[in-house]
């Protein structure tokens, strides 16, 4: 037992003795690195500021070498595991879980129309039409006037084959925004599918009360010549809506080449040069008399395309050089020279 207390107290006194003599080390080597770095300051004060080495690094990298190698660095994201469902109720649960999420995403961004029409989507694959007719509801309540979500509204119903669905979807967005020319189109063109021309002629005969841009009447026409209708008697409303001489190269256009009425053509053509006053449109007029001779021309009336030719070209004082209708603007000038440079190739080939 005395051994073991002195043994004890012999492994004390060397640790004590340890501790004292790194302390001691310790003590020593802060004054030498105190008296080291005392130096070096008053010799950075003696030889002033020490200057950097400016000059270019032997390899050089460029922002494009970083990016690149970021890019190949950067760990591909694992694809998300399929949900693989066994019963209805883990259906339910997931169809819960994502309407959550969407519910979500709606409160803090509300006014996003691709939101509401994924949602609506959602809602569609999942076979709940109510509840997607729900959502294209709620998101109008959010956008009135926004045509491409009534578009979205109205192709949904047309997927699944609810027509009346549809065909009240798009009156109601016609009602709302009758300015908005590709509703119109939709809906004329979902009446004409499924096979009732006589809805569709109702929807045309609504846009042509709100006076249409061109091709609107166009499309109307065709509509009736496709069916049997009267085509002549929309392009002859569609001329009077707009007297210019833009709607009678139209009109005589649809009448030659998609109605294969020559005679009809030649007739909005002269009906177009009786009613147009040269000074009150004298571009209209330019267009319709060059348009009017290459009519002919195509049609081997060589002397009407002179006649023609010849009667525009002392109608507008046209000549050679400086002599074309100085106190015209540079586009009439410009169509001026056009009718006589036609005149010039058509003399040059039939004269």
């Amino acid at each position: 037992h005395q051994q073991c207390i002195l043994h004890i107290f012999s492994i004390r006194r060397r640790r004590t003795e340890r501790s004292d003599s790194s302390y001691r080390h310790s003590k020593g080597g802060d004054a030498s690195s105190q008296q080291s770095s005392e130096a070096t300051t008053t010799m950075s004060k003696n030889t002033g500021p020490l200057v950097k080495n400016r000059a270019p690094a032997p390899i050089q990298i460029s922002a494009e070498q970083l990016i690149r190698e970021a890019s190949d660095r950067q760990q591909q994201e694992a694809p998300a595991a399929a949900t693989r469902i066994r019963d209805p109720e883990e259906h339910q649960s997931y169809l819960t879980d994502r309407r959550r999420h969407f519910e979500d995403d709606l409160r803090y961004r509300r006014d996003h129309i691709g939101t509401w029409v994924k949602y609506a989507r959602f809602e569609e694959d999942a076979q709940e039409f109510v509840r997607a007719r729900s959502v294209y509801e709620r998101a109008l309540e959010v956008a009135p006037s926004g045509a491409e979500l009534w578009l979205r509204y109205a192709e949904f119903e047309m997927r699944n084959a609810m027509v009346n669905h549809a065909r009240n979807v798009l009156d109601r967005a016609v009602q709302l925004l009758p300015r908005v020319d590709f509703l119109w189109y939709k809906y004329a063109w979902m009446e004409e599918m499924v096979g009732d021309p006589a809805k569709c002629r109702a929807v045309w005969e609504r846009w042509s009360g709100w006076r249409p841009d061109d091709a609107a009447w166009s499309s109307y026409a065709r509509f009736e010549l496709r069916h049997g209708g009267d085509a002549h008697a929309v392009m002859r409303r569609y001329v009077a809506a707009y007297p210019c001489g833009r709607a009678f190269v139209r009109y005589a256009k649809f009448s030659e080449h998609e109605a294969k009425d020559v005679a009809t053509a030649r007739s909005v053509y002269e009906s177009g040069l009786r009613e147009l006053d040269a000074e009150l449109e004298p571009d209209g007029n330019l267009r319709l008399y060059r348009m009017f001779a290459a009519f002919e021309e195509r049609h081997g009336e060589y002397e009407r395309a002179r006649a023609i030719y010849a009667h525009a070209v002392g109608l507008f004082g046209l000549g050679e050089g400086d002599d074309v209708a100085h106190d015209s603007d540079d586009g009439e000038r410009k169509k001026q020279k056009e009718l006589y440079a036609a005149y010039v190739a058509f003399e040059n080939k039939h004269g």
